[in-house]
């Protein structure tokens, strides 16, 4: 199955969802216009990263942000993969879903490999899973479910499933003095994501939100983007490295049934 994605590398601010829901919006529309069958944006778009106003202000799924996606998706025909802070049975979960084009939920998954700054704002996942879609089988994951060494785990497990993409809302934070030419992605996320994609010989997209951090346990951090898709031939596409603004990157994809199953890995 050949696909069109878009990426959207999203500028999203502490505690202000919606303008960050607005910036999602006109990046969505604007993939839409590109002619793209899915668009992936980042992890926790409404609130942002750990910002304590999601510890009162979060919303279930299906809620209040979910449901102006789901509209989104079915009103402009596309697939939406997005980050959103989830209110469950009073705890917070760091949750990532999959909208039809119909608008419809068809996979939710909540972050398992969860940072220890995290604790205090996100319970931990419980379930890995991937769904069949007419644009093929889909794993979802989130961020540091892609450490190499402590979460990459979570990635394997899911092309063994059969997954033949993987999708994975992220949102990548550095040092305020880190500059484009340090290349802090490399051996964090180019190499494991590459590992991936080359053992199982299928895409890996991840998209990550830009902007300075405000609240919470990395405050004066930074978001640079840097959003990649990765195949067995290496990278295919490439977010800007720039922590001011975001931007959208559409890469065409082909997705193809496992060669191996099982133990054959």
């Amino acid at each position: 199955m050949k696909m069109k994605i878009g990426m959207a590398q999203l500028l999203v601010e502490g505690g202000e969802p919606e303008r960050n829901m607005e910036r999602a919006e006109r990046l969505i529309r604007q993939a839409a216009t590109e002619s793209c069958d899915l668009i992936i944006l980042p992890e926790t778009l409404d609130f942002a990263w750990t910002h304590p106003s999601a510890l009162e202000e979060a919303e279930p799924i299906p809620g209040k942000f979910s449901t102006f996606f789901s509209r989104l998706a079915s009103e402009l025909n596309v697939w939406l993969c997005l980050g959103l802070t989830e209110k469950r049975n009073n705890k917070n979960y760091n949750s990532a879903i999959l909208l039809n084009e119909n608008g419809e939920i068809v996979l939710k998954y909540s972050k398992i490999n969860l940072l220890e700054v995290e604790f205090p704002f996100y319970e931990i996942g419980c379930k890995l899973e991937v769904v069949d879609t007419p644009l093929g089988r889909i794993g979802l994951n989130i961020c540091a479910d892609n450490y190499l060494q402590s979460g990459l785990h979570n990635a394997h497990m899911l092309a063994r499933m059969g997954a033949q993409l993987i999708l994975s809302p992220s949102s990548w934070t550095v040092d305020h003095s880190i500059t484009e030419e340090m290349d802090p992605y490399k051996e964090k996320w180019v190499k494991p994501l590459s590992q991936i994609a080359t053992l199982y010989k299928i895409p890996v997209v991840s998209v990550t939100s830009v902007g300075y951090i405000v609240g919470g346990p990395y405050e004066g951090k930074k978001m640079v983007g840097c959003s990649i898709a990765v195949s067995e031939s290496g990278i295919i596409a490439q977010g800007e490295f720039n922590e001011f603004a975001g931007d959208l990157k559409t890469v065409e994809i082909q997705l193809k049934p496992l060669s191996k199953r099982g133990v054959q890995f």
